[in-house]
């Protein structure tokens, strides 16, 4: 039997061939689509997964409020919190604290040097908690007392060659206190697809140690609940109930943090929250990520446009196989008279249904191979080289397909099956006005998906223009950042900078030169306590920026009130400059209120001036309350304002001073309007592939149509004939056989506006600074919508207008 449904499936198919191919290319696109976005959502969602204890460690996110008001929410934390709840938690198997130990490191054997970024001091935990796989060396030793340092297989040959690394000894630059560390160990490169990127681990008492030479007697590095720069890791039993946990903790921030002295006398309160550590890519853009985050909620509205797009390829089929129900009543009533049975002509068409199907399945794996490693490309996922989907994302698209397929296939079996062979073979068989209705309504609700696909994307590409567009406050065009060097010491550096400076300014086409200790579209970590002095206000906390004298008329940043820093005030060393966030902050009426009043931050400072607000970070948050001190001699970045000719040329000049001041420093730099709009990549790629898989939603639910409007007009060939020897012109005829399907279209319209609202206000909601949705963002969708709806119909409905009547009533 079966065989026998496979020959007719396959002999209806070659006979219907447009039939055939508008199905089949359809689902195919539909299926690919979804298959390329279920790929990217299911790297996203692996991040971090490959660690086998990942289900029962958590990450630690301190958020801080000061007065009331939530101040910060932070991915760091304080390095006492670990062994604390280890200590009085019995639920706490273990914990494991990294800290950022960015350093200049060389192999003076081979006389070899790099500017090292992706490290961090780690405790020996990192092993069993972190995933982290040593290759050589051993576990229990390799960071178990200071001085001691493992690389990644790739930062191992980049320093040792060929050699063997275990055993010799690499030097950090720049440091006062001489840093010489011992390779213990070399450790297989870190997934590409975790939160973390390590190049190197550093054992967490050489930290430790290095605090206590530089006079630190408290062991902060394992009792501060002040020291908030530490990502804690802690690894619960299993079966440990999160929320539960994160209930006790309200308990252990009273008695450690918020019960202490400086917290009651400053109005300050710490609350600890726990987030799995294979949510943290997705559901953590907190202060002080380790790296940029993904969002979830970008990943679910691609998830859901994979899962759209693939019901709307099975509208198609339906709306097609219904459609096509005139022509084949008659096979259907014949079948039946010669003793076909209901449930044999339901496995019939079924079976059709599955094979057409199963063709389009075929297909999309194959375009899914092909296409995945420019898809890949595209969206900066270079990692997978090849179309992969885990084994649990094939079980439920597999799932997904076959359940969409059957019921794809099963309402037009039901519906051709049940023809009576009495009236079709009398032929006064018509489509049922159930049936009608039916695929009007599978039409309107592909329609309002591509209306929100399209309306969608346009507001997604109006917060990204705004975003780049907006004024920032502050000048960054033509600015060449150097990262400043580390491999002298403070007391070489300071007789080192000017001279370089005043070189530097020599250079043709260079316009000024200004040392600070962050630059725009960087995040801020430091940050202090700062209150009104005498007054009886709590302290709130400001984000630091040390600066020289060039550094606000260089980026021209305008001043509010008061004055910049000046070489002629020699009391500005106890100067300081506030943003008008700060100094709302701070409680003064306005800028100019602020200006000469004295602040405590640590010692005493006197407001010089107020610079206004300007966007440190990208429009996706706001304005942090900041302070600029006076900082000459800032050494983390050098900004160099240039002339838009001869680009090249004045960075080779620059990297030639360089290099004859800073020789054992690696010569890095970034154009900052680059690195700035960096900010916005994650948003301009999830806007870039929206729209992709809009216009494929469109084009597949513009077969669909074409499909229709070919069987409507073909039911209606008779009619069409006859109005046409009548007199009916060909705007006429054409305005008669586009209308209702236009009807639909503009009910979708209406229907699409509210639905589009929610979806995209919910994402405009991580904006700080964002659009308002516009009406006329609705009408052109509404337009576009209509004039694609419009030129896929009028083309068979032109054929038809100007066809000759006589061959459609010849038979009459």
């Amino acid at each position: 039997m079966i065989r026998s449904y496979l020959k007719i499936a396959f002999r209806n198919l070659i006979k219907r061939k447009g039939y055939s191919l508008l199905n089949v290319a359809g689902l195919a696109i539909g299926i690919t689509c979804c298959l390329l976005i279920f790929q990217y959502v299911s790297y996203e969602k692996s991040y971090d997964k490959f660690n086998k204890e990942a289900g029962d460690i958590v990450r630690l996110r301190l958020d801080s409020y000061q007065q009331g008001k939530l101040q910060w929410k932070s991915a760091t934390s304080y390095p006492g919190i670990g062994p604390a709840l280890k200590k009085e938690y019995p639920e706490v198997l273990n914990y494991c604290r990294l800290i950022d130990a960015e350093m200049l490191l060389s192999n003076d054997a081979r006389d070899i040097h790099f500017s090292e970024k992706k490290g961090y001091y780690a405790d020996p935990s990192v092993f069993s908690m972190i995933g982290v796989q040593l290759q050589k060396g051993d576990t229990e030793t390799a960071l178990d007392a200071p001085d001691k340092i493992i690389l990644s297989q790739t930062t191992a040959k980049k320093y040792f060659g060929n050699e063997e690394p275990v055993g010799k000894t690499l030097v950090q630059k720049g440091s006062t206190i001489p840093r010489i560390y011992q390779v213990t160990g070399v450790f297989k490169d870190y997934p590409l697809n975790s939160h973390l990127i390590i190049d190197y681990l550093v054992s967490y008492k050489s930290l430790g140690k290095f605090q206590r030479l530089n006079g630190d007697t408290s062991n902060s590095t394992e009792t501060s609940f002040g020291w908030y720069d530490f990502y804690t890791y802690v690894k619960l039993k299993p079966g440990t109930d999160i929320k539960q946990f994160d209930a006790k903790l309200v308990a252990f921030c009273d008695e450690h943090m918020n019960n202490q002295e400086w917290s009651k006398k400053n109005n300050v309160r710490n609350e600890l929250h726990s987030l799995p550590l294979g949510d943290i890519h997705l559901y953590s853009n907190y202060n002080q990520e380790a790296e940029v985050n993904g969002d979830g909620q970008t990943v679910s509205f691609l998830f859901l446009i994979g899962v759209l797009i693939i019901f709307i390829a099975w509208i198609n089929y339906i709306n097609l196989a219904t459609a096509r129900s005139v022509e084949r009543a008659k096979e259907v009533g014949v079948r039946k008279v010669l003793g076909a049975l209901r449930s044999d002509l339901i496995g019939q068409f079924l079976t059709e249904s599955f094979v057409l199907n199963i063709m389009a399945l075929v297909l999309a794996i194959i375009a899914a191979f092909l296409l995945t490693p420019a898809f890949n490309r595209f969206t900066g996922r270079d990692v997978v080289t090849g179309f992969h989907l885990p084994k649990e994302y094939w079980t439920g698209f597999l799932s997904l397909f076959f359940l969409g397929s059957f019921l794809a296939g099963i309402y037009p079996a039901f519906v051709l099956s049940g023809y009576k062979p009495v009236t079709v073979l009398k032929g006064i068989f018509k489509n049922s006005s159930s049936g009608i209705l039916l695929r009007k309504t599978l039409i309107v609700a592909q329609f309002i998906t591509s209306v929100v696909l399209v309306a969608g994307t346009m507001i997604v590409y109006q917060q990204l223009s705004y975003m780049r567009n907006q004024k920032l406050g502050t000048n960054i065009s033509q600015t060449l950042v150097l990262e400043g060097p580390s491999a002298m010491t403070d007391s070489v550096f300071n007789g080192t900078f000017q001279p370089f400076k005043d070189d530097i300014l020599h250079i043709h086409n260079v316009k000024n030169v200004t040392a600070s200790t962050s630059v725009m579209g960087t995040e801020i970590y430091w940050t202090n306590g700062v209150k009104k002095l005498g007054s009886e206000n709590k302290a709130v906390t400001l984000y630091n920026i040390g600066i020289d004298y060039d550094f606000i008329p260089s980026y021209e940043i305008q001043m509010a009130a008061g004055r910049n820093f000046s070489k002629e005030m020699a009391t500005d060393k106890k100067a300081i400059l506030l943003n008008e966030e700060a100094v709302k902050a701070l409680g003064f009426d306005n800028a100019q209120a602020a200006v000469n009043q004295k602040v405590v931050r640590r010692d005493t400072f006197t407001i010089a001036g107020v610079v206004t607000n300007f966007h440190h970070l990208g429009l996706q948050k706001k304005v942090d309350p900041m302070i600029f001190l006076l900082r000459p001699n800032s050494r983390q970045y050098y900004s160099v304002k240039m002339g838009p000719e001869n680009i090249r040329q004045t960075v080779a000049s620059v990297e030639t001073e360089w290099k004859k001041y800073f020789p054992e420093d690696p010569f890095n730099y970034f154009f900052l309007d680059d690195s700035y709009n960096h900010q916005y990549k994650s948003d301009q790629l999830f806007g870039s592939i929206f729209s992709i898989f809009a216009l494929l939603a469109i084009l597949i639910a513009c077969f669909g149509l074409a499909g229709l409007s070919a069987y409507n007009i073909l039911q209606r060939r008779k009619e069409i004939g006859i109005r046409k020897v009548m007199g009916a012109s060909v705007k006429q005829l054409l305005v008669l056989l586009s209308k209702d399907f236009l009807r639909l279209v503009i009910i979708s319209f209406f229907v699409a506006i509210p639905v589009t609202i929610l979806l995209m206000n919910k994402w405009l909601e991580d904006f700080a600074y964002r659009i308002h949705i516009s009406w006329w963002v609705f009408a052109v969708a509404g337009i576009i919508s209509v004039c694609i709806a419009f030129a896929t119909i009028s083309f068979q409905a032109v054929k038809a207008a100007v066809a000759n009547p006589v061959k459609s009533l010849r038979t009459e």
